[in-house]
């Protein structure tokens, strides 16, 4: 479920070799050492382990927040293999709310240092 700022996701594990997760990512507009910014706050349970993580990404950044938040949730339990981009549409409403609240738009330079 989406609403600007906040997203909630859940998957039940069905089978016992499955994975479940409950995770609320939440964002806001932030000030990095790059300039404007978001900041990303996940928290939840993968598998019933709870997750409680925050980190900043500087705006030519803020677009690829899922992998991100894929990379850091995997130290949590959540496979590699996990499409946080599958996420039936609110995916795609929160990277426009994001565009929006920092201002972006197509075609914006990206500082050749996040490249990496």
């Amino acid at each position: 479920m989406f609403e600007p700022g906040h997203l909630h996701i859940t998957r039940a594990a069905l089978q016992p070799d499955e994975v479940g997760y409950d995770l609320h990512i939440r964002y806001q507009v932030s000030e990095t050492d790059s300039g404007p910014g978001m900041q990303f706050t996940l928290e939840g349970d993968v598998n019933g382990q709870a997750v409680s993580e925050t980190f900043d990404l500087p705006k030519d950044k803020a677009y690829n927040f899922a992998s991100e938040a894929s990379r850091r949730l995997e130290k949590h339990g959540l496979p590699k293999t996990t499409d946080l981009h599958a996420m039936h549409g609110e995916y795609d409403q929160m990277f426009e709310d994001i565009r929006h609240k920092l201002g972006m738009k197509s075609g914006d330079p990206v500082k050749p240092e996040h490249l990496q």
